[in-house]
This record gives C-alpha cells, sequence and structure tokens, in this order.
C-alpha cells in the first residue's frame, strides 16, 4: 500500500474509495451540482486535494458506467496529476452523447483515481536510433 495524503477542501466530500477489492480505481466524486449538455465540456471540482509521494503519479480515468449510459468522458484521458501539485482535483469532462443532456449531483462519481509508480527518464540525444522490426512503422502499421 502507498500512503497518500488527502486534504478535504470541502467537509462533506467523501474520501476517494474502491468500490470493490482489487480495484484499480478509486472513485472521485463532483463537489458541484451540474448538467452538461450535449457536446460540453466541463471543468468539475472534486473538493479534494492529495500529496502523492515521489515518484507516484495521479492518473485520472473517466468511469466507464457514464460512458455507456450517458456518453460521458473526459476531454483528457487519463488526466495526469503530479506528486508536486496540491491543488483541487478537478476532473475536464464531456458530453458525448448527441441530445442528452446529463444532470449530477455534489457527491455523484464522476472518475476514477488510479495511483502509479513511474520512473523518471534520462534523455540521450544520439545521432542514429537501433534498428526495430517495427521501425518507422506508424498508425496502423500493424494492421490493426
Amino acid at each position: 500500500m502507498t500512503e497518500v495524503l488527502i486534504k478535504r477542501l470541502d467537509p462533506t466530500m467523501p474520501m476517494p474509495a474502491y468500490a470493490k477489492g482489487g480495484d484499480a480505481g478509486a472513485d472521485l466524486a463532483t463537489r458541484i451540482d451540474f448538467t452538461i449538455n450535449p457536446g460540453e465540456r466541463l471543468l468539475v471540482p472534486t473538493g479534494i486535494s492529495i500529496a502523492l509521494p515521489n515518484g507516484y503519479v495521479a492518473l485520472v480515468h473517466p468511469r466507464s458506467g457514464l460512458a455507456i449510459k450517458h456518453g460521458i468522458s473526459m476531454v483528457n484521458t487519463p488526466g495526469t496529476v503530479d506528486a508536486g501539485y496540491r491543488g483541487e482535483l478537478q476532473v475536464i469532462l464531456i458530453n458525448h452523447d448527441l441530445t442528452n443532456p446529463v444532470s449530477f449531483k455534489k457527491g455523484d462519481r464522476i472518475a476514477q483515481l488510479v495511483i502509479q509508480r513511474v520512473e523518471r527518464a534520462e534523455f540521450v540525444e544520439v545521432k542514429d536510433l537501433p534498428d526495430s522490426e517495427r521501425a518507422t512503422g506508424g498508425f496502423g502499421s500493424t494492421g490493426s
């Protein structure tokens, strides 16, 4: 277990929580009531701030149930929360439904928070890169 310090900016907000044993993502809730119209993007506050240990990142993922039932996703999925960030976690939601607005009440689950260990890279400039099987094949180069 990795300890993540949480500050509730709104004491009535629930702590991030795992719905079931073995879940990778802990649910994040909205701090406000809102309606998101078809095609609209909205920055939604969660009412919490976190302090991650160095060497970790928090990734904010959409909730699959909201995606399939209502067309709700995130514009920048996953959202990246760096270890040094101490501001309020906010989620950029988008309504992909073509006709229906979707309403949320304070405390509704809107996203998932996944905590992962990260490696820092040392970037080394070279004249040529080593060969690989894929080489310069880009999008769709594997036939899928």
